[in-house]
């Protein structure tokens, strides 16, 4: 599945939990007490705490916290290759 596929299932009110998270991401990345491996849970966790803030509790819910997290968790990863591929060729 692409992410264009992936990106088509998100409601439009969750749109804003995507950049949310990508700086909550950043921000988890840079405290020195949190292990890297860590990061992606708790932005998974935070995602379906605050879709289901957003939505209700329920399992569409749930869902749409997951793919949000992903999305968010995947760009990233999605950017810092795109800049260590540039980093790679000086």
């Amino acid at each position: 599945m692409e992410i264009s596929e992936l990106v088509n299932h998100i409601i439009e009110e969750a749109y804003i939990l995507i950049p949310v998270l990508l700086v909550l991401g950043t921000m988890l990345k840079k405290t020195p007490n949190i292990k890297d491996w860590l990061i992606p849970y708790i932005v998974l966790f935070i995602g379906v705490g605050f879709s289901i803030a957003l939505l209700g509790f329920n399992v569409d819910a749930v869902i749409q916290g997951v793919i949000v997290a992903g999305v968010s968790v995947f760009g990233h990863q999605m950017l810092k290759q795109y800049k260590k591929k540039d980093d790679d060729h000086d």
